[in-house]
């Protein structure tokens, strides 16, 4: 009980920065989510279209409790993360021996890869989905093995990533007991893992913007090449922690990708062969992130947080090779791994610094660079924007960025220049079209902003910006009825 409260506590002050971190990405879009924000809106979450219905049924509950403000959400992230630790300390101890257990559960509380999962509001779906797993982990080391197919329904609920888990107690039979009682619960969670996926599939291919699947902008093929890098890259980034950030920083490569493959595929045999215990739990680990990083494509190649639940099988790993040195070897790992870990939480609570950071490891990156300048004031803005703009002249989102900069500092015409350039690198978007409304509502030309308005309203009836901008100039203009705003949104529409 003395370890397990020391491991909670170190993992606690390592994280508790994270409480005062703002929101980033996908984050923000929680805010202008009326499954999230609407009183009524738990019953979205639950929709056939509406992927990790768990997650946003917490989502909401955060916003009837807390509303728009971050620390609501990290602290409901931070405990996740806490209960997490707690499962891997007891569960583990039945799975390997205690002082190895012991190891690995510091390892998963204090590894900065773990930084992402934890302070990054949206990967809530990550720490739900492990601590279900884990809960249902603790029941199978129990013998309670339809009681851990139970607990794996939530976890799918929550984020479908944990698919494999199945195949993980399935290696788990194999290496440990050979009940064949185990197999009915494991044949239906495998059942309930395809039911998972088949509604993700749905949903990718029905949802606008899903960023995953058919929507990712990568093929299946490239995307599976692609992970042979990636995952040579987590397993740097556990060793040797540096290097973190919130964009990815790879590219498709045929020929790097077919070499990682087959150098993993070589490694976990080798591991297989020679150390049957720890090959294990490396083969696990492999099973583990199969989901994200084999062939169903998403828009990010890369993401520390699909490192979260495939580190109780690293950790354990890790933890068996630590066992025997001494005592002062992972005392000093795991003391090393902390200082990087607060480095990391600091940089989390700085936009600018986290965005400046991402930069420097992907050089290359526009997203990055849009992200930064929106941290800045408009002349260091400006500057970075020009950067951007000399890696990727025609990126009409570069020009619409550059178009909000030169507003916000008074620069009325050069603004209209650049809504007017983002719009002519992309006619077919409403948003650039409503730009160019205001910056020519800026300098006066009220009928040609009205024309804007409504055009742009004419590619997106929905489109809040261009309503309300419409209504300020006095005239009525009413939403379908079928939109989707927030309560907010709602309110500014009457």
């Amino acid at each position: 009980m003395r370890a397990t409260l020391l491991i909670l506590t170190a993992a606690f002050l390592a994280f508790a920065g994270a409480l005062a971190a703002p929101f980033y990405l996908d984050d923000l879009s929680l805010l202008n989510d009326p499954a999230v924000t609407s009183p009524g809106g738990w019953l979205h979450s639950w929709s056939i279209t509406q992927t990790r219905p768990l997650t946003w049924f917490t989502f909401w509950a955060n916003y009837q409790i807390g509303g728009p403000h971050p620390a609501g959400y990290h602290l409901v992230n931070l405990l996740l993360h806490l209960a997490c630790v707690l499962l891997i300390a007891v569960t583990l101890r039945r799975l390997i021996p205690s002082p190895a257990a012991w190891i690995a559960a510091a390892l998963f509380a204090l590894h900065p890869v773990q930084t992402e999962a934890v302070v990054y509001v949206f990967a809530r779906a990550t720490l739900l989905m492990t601590f279900f797993c884990l809960l249902a982990l603790r029941e199978w080391t129990l013998h309670r093995h339809w009681r851990a197919a139970a607990w794996f329904l939530p976890a799918l609920l929550a984020k479908e990533e944990c698919a494999a888990f199945p195949l993980f107690l399935l290696l788990l039979h194999f290496f440990t007991s050979r009940d064949r009682k185990e197999l009915a619960p494991i044949g239906l969670m495998s059942a309930l893992s395809l039911a998972a996926g088949a509604r993700v599939l749905y949903a990718a291919a029905v949802t606008a913007g899903s960023g995953a699947g058919s929507q990712s902008g990568i093929s299946p093929l490239s995307y599976f090449l692609a992970q042979g890098i990636a995952l040579w890259r987590y397993l740097r980034l556990l060793v040797i922690p540096y290097g973190f950030t919130i964009e990815s920083p790879l590219q498709p490569s045929l020929f790097a990708g077919l070499c990682g493959w087959l150098a993993l595929a070589a490694l976990a045999l080798f591991a297989l062969r020679r150390f049957a215990r720890e090959g294990f739990w490396a083969l696990s680990a492999l099973v583990l992130i199969a989901p994200s990083s084999t062939i169903f494509p998403a828009a990010d190649l890369a993401a520390d947080r699909r490192l979260y639940l495939p580190m109780l099988a690293l950790a354990a790993l890790a933890a068996l090779l630590l066992q025997s040195r001494p005592t002062w070897l992972p005392l000093s790992i795991l003391a090393l791994f902390s200082l990087v870990t607060l480095r990391q939480v600091s940089l989390w609570r700085d936009s600018a610094a986290l965005w400046r950071e991402a930069v420097h490891f992907n050089p290359l990156r526009i997203r990055p660079r849009i992200q930064l300048a929106r941290q800045l004031p408009p002349p260091a803005a400006l500057k970075v924007l020009q950067e951007a703009l000399a890696l990727a002249p025609d990126d009409p989102a570069i020009f619409s960025e550059l178009g909000k900069v030169y507003l916000q500092s008074g620069s009325r015409q050069d603004a209209l220049a650049a809504f007017g350039q983002a719009l002519a690198l992309d006619p077919n978007d409403p948003a650039a079209v409503n730009n160019r409304g205001v910056a020519l509502l800026r300098l006066g030309q009220r009928h040609a902003a009205e024309a804007d308005f409504r055009r742009a309203l004419q590619m997106n009836p929905c489109l809040f910006d261009a309503l309300v901008n419409l209504r300020a100039l006095g005239f009525t203009a009413s939403p379908p009825p079928d939109c989707r705003y927030t309560p907010q949104q709602r309110g500014a529409l009457r």
